[in-house]
């Protein structure tokens, strides 16, 4: 059901990890941006991951939206977005530390922080996950 409190949280979650790696740059190098999807251009192949974390923790969350029914397989999906993001943030992290040309600098961009907001909007849509199933199974006892 669209209405409820997680499916919000889900679909936010899926419009930042999918639609702000467009608008947000990951850092900048002399002065030019660079936007995830710029990633695949480059020749390292941990640089090309990054996008497809992106965009496989947008699909993934996006699909759990329609998992209303069966809420535990939910709770799983949700955990599994927060781990590939877990993920893609060590990695920015780390790419970020190894920037070559780090001599001069380089500015890091807010398209960083991401996988953080994905990660807090995931957990909060597990906790009303987690809270629906309880009142389902408080109901239950009571039959």
């Amino acid at each position: 059901m669209i209405q409820r409190i997680q499916s919000i949280y889900l679909l936010i979650a899926t419009a930042i990890s999918g639609g702000l790696i467009f608008v947000f740059d990951l850092w900048n190098n002399l002065k030019v941006a660079v936007f995830a999807l710029d990633l695949f251009t480059r020749e390292s192949l941990l640089l090309k991951v990054i996008p497809v974390l992106f965009l496989l923790s947008a699909m993934v969350s996006f699909l759990s939206i329609f998992l209303f029914k069966n809420r535990k397989l939910q709770f799983v999906v949700g955990r599994l977005v927060i781990l590939i993001n877990l993920f893609l943030l060590g990695l920015l992290i780390y790419v970020s530390l190894t920037l070559p040309g780090e001599i001069s600098i380089s500015e890091k961009g807010i398209g960083m922080f991401l996988p953080i907001l994905v990660i807090l909007l995931i957990v909060l849509a597990n906790k009303a996950i987690k809270k629906d199933e309880d009142l389902v199974k408080s109901v239950d006892r009571l039959r």
